[in-house]
């Protein structure tokens, strides 16, 4: 066999798992130690990582450690040994990219329910921080032994850390980019000229003679801008499906929070309702430790407490997280977001705010409350801030939404 096939045969090997070594070997592969075997030494500890979450047959081999897997059906399994745990964990971070890494610590705990790699201080330090895994950290946060919390903090601080890095520039940006077009300013700044209303003004210095505009005064967008100038709401569905979208959410709220321009409120519900805003501004990660994934969802309960921060509607932006599956009153939640988008809060859904930004919804609710005018869209973090700057800035909603749709489908 080619090299080129025998590589082929190793990656169906690791594939289908070690029932099929006898088979595949009928089609030569070989790992070239003369054991006849097709896995190497590194793709045999590769083989024993992934077989311990993902081969389910009987526990009646093990793995070689001299060069390859025995050809009989096992299940490397993990059972309850820390030793066992740590070494796992250090040979998926050997062997995989962190993208990978992240499924794979996520199925571990899923279909193998290793919730110690959470619950030992040792173990949990060696997991990759990721998103997954702290909305299961916010799951099973009731369960933590004491003496894993501060880990389990520093994981998600951590989680916390590199979101907001990755959003909080393009964030403020956004923000600042739609406010500062608010007023005029006579100091002199190049990229803070107003083309549009310098033009307008000096019309009539128009040199016909010289086909020029002289302008005799030029005008500038402010810099300055005052104290929360707008209200944004984060209205946030805690329920178990939203898990990431609650992660994404809450970060942002706090992001928000920062900006002296806006006044933030952050609200997260399932059949009651939690006010966030202070432990959101104060320090996000006491925040998401302060959210109870799971339960039932109370849509109207949570909008009906939200509206007593719309004290100014046309400088508001009601941003609701939800799939709109609504467990309370339907009707009255349609009332009172068509009400909110009537009064000139510029509202919007946002059926999901995940790095996927693929929702699973309430298709009904949503096509309702697209006639009011409220758009319903899935969205990535990274596509947001455009959004955001576009509803300040006070562009159609509805095309914001499709924009943004368009954008993360390219």
């Amino acid at each position: 066999m080619t090299t080129i096939n025998q590589e082929q045969v190793k990656r169906w090997r690791l594939v289908l798992g070690a029932a099929s070594e006898e088979k595949l070997q009928c089609f030569g592969g070989g790992s070239g130690s003369g054991s006849g075997r097709i896995l190497d030494h590194d793709a045999a500890l590769m083989d024993e990582a992934l077989a311990a979450i993902y081969d389910d047959t009987a526990d009646t081999g093990s793995i070689d450690r001299g060069g390859g897997s025995s050809s009989r059906s096992r299940s490397a399994g993990l059972g309850a040994s820390s030793p066992k745990l740590a070494k796992w964990l250090g040979d998926i971070r050997t062997f995989f990219p962190a993208d990978v890494v992240s499924v794979i610590q996520a199925d571990a705990i899923e279909r193998k329910g290793l919730t110690q790699l959470l619950f030992e201080p040792e173990l949990l330090a060696q997991v990759k921080p990721d998103i997954q895994m702290v909305a299961t950290l916010m799951a099973l946060k009731g369960k933590i032994p004491e003496k894993t919390k501060e880990t389990a903090r520093q994981l998600v601080k951590a989680v916390v850390d590199e979101i907001i890095k990755r959003l909080s520039q393009n964030i403020q940006r956004a923000v600042t980019g739609a406010l500062n077009r608010r007023r005029h300013s006579p100091l002199p700044s190049f990229t803070g000229l107003d083309w549009n209303r310098t033009i307008q003004k000096n019309l009539k210095h128009y040199d016909m003679e010289r086909k020029l505009l002289i302008p005799e005064k030029v005008y500038f967008f402010d810099r300055a801008r005052k104290s929360k100038e707008w209200t944004v709401i984060l209205d946030i569905d805690q329920s178990g499906s939203m898990a990431n979208s609650v992660i994404y959410a809450s970060i942002i709220g706090s992001i928000f929070a920062s900006m002296p321009a806006l006044d933030t409120r952050v609200v997260a519900f399932d059949t009651e309702v939690v006010d966030l805003t202070e432990q959101c501004a104060e320090d996000p990660v006491d925040m998401l430790f302060g959210i109870q994934l799971g339960g039932g969802t109370d849509i109207n309960k949570s909008v009906a407490y939200c509206e007593q921060f719309v004290t100014e509607p046309k400088k508001t932006l009601f941003i609701l997280v939800t799939d709109l599956y609504e467990g309370g009153n339907r009707s009255e939640l349609l009332r009172r977001l068509a009400a909110l988008q009537q009064a000139g809060v510029k509202t919007i859904c946002l059926l999901a705010l995940s790095d996927q930004g693929v929702p699973s919804y309430d298709e009904t609710v949503a096509k309702k409350l697209a006639q009011f005018g409220i758009p319903c869209f899935g969205c990535t973090p990274d596509r947001l801030p455009e959004f955001i700057e576009g509803a300040l800035k006070g562009l159609d909603l509805q095309m914001l939404a499709d924009r943004v749709q368009a954008g993360a489908k390219q």
